[in-house]
């Protein structure tokens, strides 16, 4: 069984909404293109490292429909050749135009779907699509979840955890690596279980007590 990969450029305050630009997903939201101007070398070898051994896209309509206007028209580059040579899959309840090679829209089961997607590639990587995310963070159908969060706050905006969060452990996958504009790289992987509680003031807290 392969393994999907959540990768998502957020804020502080974890807005991962129209980081590349004004028109990506412009309603209600003023700071559309907020990472721009933060890009920097770090942000580059991040991204193109996070892409190593993808083998799918698997995207929801309104980010397959601003890389479809866009990377078939890229040929150099090694994302730009990734992208255009591996399966792409479009979640989406309408008719999305397929053109650009390699797509494909899902069924109705999106559920089903993502599972046999799993089973039939190694790394499939799932970028923006928030929407599609609240899918698969509430229903726990991701391995890898990839936030490159940058030290900004906007305050408003649709956020990583949206309405799909269900209680989920993960696991950090790698020491956080920064950039000198302060972004930072975190790689968790999921985890089994849920959160578990306690109490800080139990006597083997140490907290509340004196000898």
């Amino acid at each position: 069984m392969g393994l999907i990969h959540i990768e998502l450029f957020t804020t502080l305050d974890l807005v991962a909404q129209a980081p590349g630009g004004p028109d990506e997903d412009p309603v209600g939201f003023p700071f559309g293109g907020w990472q721009v101007p933060m890009l920097d070398d770090f942000v580059g070898e991040q991204i193109g490292a996070s892409y190593e051994g993808t083998d799918a896209l698997l995207l929801g309509r309104r980010t397959y429909d601003i890389f479809a206007a866009y990377w078939p028209h890229q040929q150099e580059g090694e994302i730009a050749r990734l992208f255009n040579s591996i399966p792409k899959y479009v979640a989406s309840r309408g008719r999305p135009d397929l053109s650009w090679a390699g797509s494909t829209q899902l069924g109705p089961d999106l559920v089903a779907a993502v599972r046999e997607i799993r089973e039939r590639h190694e790394h499939v990587k799932v970028v923006g699509s928030l929407n599609l995310v609240q899918t698969l963070l509430r229903e726990k159908l991701f391995d890898r979840l990839g936030l490159l969060v940058h030290p900004i706050v906007l305050g408003v905006g649709k956020k990583v955890f949206d309405g799909g969060a269900v209680p989920t452990n993960v696991t950090l996958l790698e020491p956080p690596v920064a950039s000198p504009k302060g972004a930072v790289y975190l790689r968790y992987g999921l985890a089994e279980g849920t959160p578990g509680t306690g109490d800080m003031a139990a006597p083997d807290r140490g907290l509340g007590h004196t000898d």
